[in-house]
């Protein structure tokens, strides 16, 4: 049994690797992690692959949460090189990392990406939302009156029972599950910032702030919501099929998909690259990548793919990790995020 499979048996429930992964030798840079990350990577591993005559890294899309459990799990050949993730790292899996041993890790930050609301490109308008709509679209819970004093199960059954200016649709909508970045993201940005945008809400976030994480990051789950699993591009191909529901997913699948899905405006935003870039579009984040820096003296070409990465060929302005959606960071941003990625600079301390 090879090595992700036998990793697997004692991470039960989480997605592993695919049959190719599987026959790859050792010697071969092992990635896992966000599924929207994923194209990114994989475009650099084949860039990496065709310039330095090393094998082509397997790249494995198992979503931000179980690549993190896995890349913490050991130091060796039989964990994961590299996590990528479409959030930061939580002290909590830093300290996972810690106590198995991986203690050298370097955290390189590569850009930029937005959390679209799409939907299928049929002709009809695109959705204008406020984020506080969104959550009362989506919230297990909503406020029975504007002093917040009581709540009952999210009773919004179509758009229009929100505001008769929205469409007069069944509220459905898929997105990823939770062990997903974009989720994480999505619940952080897009469900906490809306919930903070009604008012008896956002007393609530001052006044008992446990109450308020409770009530504000569950996601309904009498059918609303769905989960459609790690893969952005079936959430994509669902909406083409679903012609009144929506989808949550990253900017990039929005780019490469432009003749199939459009992006809800949100807070009067279009998810547009110079949007996202400038932080005017209110559901965007950090995409990241971790290296386990002990298994350079065991993977070679661990730390040419790093190089490969965060050269400006590929992350630059008009690099061509630009050109499959991603939004880089700022000339002087990506100087130094670069500098300490080459330099494989450990992290010292667990992330904020």
């Amino acid at each position: 049994m090879n090595k992700f499979a036998q990793l697997g048996a004692a991470l039960s429930g989480l997605a592993l690797v695919s049959a190719a992964a599987l026959a790859q030798s050792g010697e071969r840079i092992h990635i896992v992690g966000s599924s929207t990350v994923f194209p990114f990577s994989t475009a650099v591993a084949e860039s990496f692959g065709a310039k330095t005559g090393h094998p082509t890294p397997v790249v494995e899309a198992t979503g931000s949460g179980g690549g993190l459990r896995l890349f913490c799990s050991g130091v060796g050949s039989t964990y994961p090189d590299i996590v990528n993730s479409s959030r930061r790292m939580r002290a909590s899996e830093y300290e996972l990392c810690q106590g198995n041993g991986v203690r050298e890790i370097t955290e390189v930050m590569i850009g930029f990406d937005g959390i679209v609301i799409g939907a299928a490109d049929n002709g009809q308008d695109v959705l204008e939302l406020t984020l506080s709509q969104l959550w009362l679209a989506l919230a297990a819970q909503t406020p029975t009156d504007d002093s917040c004093s009581s709540f009952e199960d999210n009773p919004y059954v179509r758009w229009s029972d929100i505001d008769a200016s929205l469409p007069n649709q069944r509220i459905e909508v898929f997105g990823p599950p939770p062990t997903s970045g974009t989720r994480d993201a999505f619940v952080e940005l897009g469900m906490e910032g809306g919930a903070r945008q009604i008012e008896c809400m956002d007393a609530l976030h001052d006044s008992d702030r446990e109450r308020f994480d409770g009530l504000a990051v569950r996601i309904r789950e009498d059918g609303a919501w769905i989960d459609a699993g790690e893969n952005d591009n079936a959430i994509v191909q669902t909406l083409a099929n679903t012609p009144t529901a929506f989808g949550v997913f990253g900017y990039s699948f929005l780019d490469q998909n432009s003749d199939r899905v459009v992006g809800a405006i949100i807070n009067g935003v279009e998810p547009e690259f110079d949007a996202i870039a400038e932080g005017d579009y209110p559901i965007s984040r950090s995409l990241f990548f971790y290296v386990k820096n002990q298994n350079t003296v065991l993977v070679p070409g661990l730390a040419e793919y790093v190089a490969e990465f965060t050269s400006e060929d590929a992350w630059g302005e008009f690099g061509y990790l630009s050109s499959r959606g991603l939004i880089p960071m700022l000339d002087d941003e990506r100087a130094e995020a670069g500098a300490r990625a080459r330099a494989l600079t450990a992290m010292t301390e667990a992330p904020e």
